[in-house]
């Protein structure tokens, strides 16, 4: 099943969710693992640009995501959690939407006003704004600061799943699992 229905995620969103997952692993090890080659290095360089081409990778997933979200039910979680409960759900989930589009899209920016090149696999993007020394600091703060928030985000996700599953017993986790035949 491709589509979502009320009872279960159809294999897109979940082949989206988890491929977002590795992209995630991946943005984050291209990060902390560049410091093992010399600033300027033909290495450090390679890391970097995949860097920033997986982050853009990660953008696009995004939207295709909240096109299918929007565009199919979502399944019920049965069962069904308190309403306080939805809700904290609903907006650690916009914190993630946020989060996973305001990343890459301060990237595109700090590349933007560095006046560098926005590779994305043998493409060269569009600058969004104009080369700026004063802005390229604040946006790579920002930058920096929302990825670190990230690792928070994405612990807070993987903890809310294993609780629904072992404590709750309901079935979030198991909506977003592929089906076993």
């Amino acid at each position: 099943m491709l589509k979502n229905t009320e009872q279960r995620y159809g294999s897109l969103s979940i082949g989206l969710h988890w491929l977002t997952l590795l992209l995630i692993v991946a943005i984050y090890g291209l990060m902390e693992f560049r410091d093992l080659f010399p600033k300027g290095s033909a290495g450090r360089d390679l890391m970097k640009e995949f860097h920033f081409m997986v982050g853009l990778l990660i953008l696009a997933l995004v939207v295709a995501r909240l096109l299918v979200r929007f565009g199919s039910p979502s399944p019920r979680i049965l069962p069904v959690p308190p309403p306080l409960m939805r809700r904290l759900g609903h907006l650690a989930h916009l914190a993630l939407y946020g989060f996973l589009i305001l990343t890459p899209l301060l990237g595109w920016l700090l590349l933007s006003a560095g006046g560098k090149p926005i590779p994305f696999f043998g493409f060269e993007l569009p600058a969004l704004i104009a080369p700026d020394d004063g802005l390229k600091g604040t946006i790579k703060d920002l930058h920096e600061t929302l990825a670190n928030v990230g690792y928070a985000l994405i612990a807070l996700h993987a903890a809310s799943a294993i609780y629904h599953h072992y404590v709750l017993k309901d079935s979030t986790l198991t909506n977003m699992l592929p089906e076993r035949e």
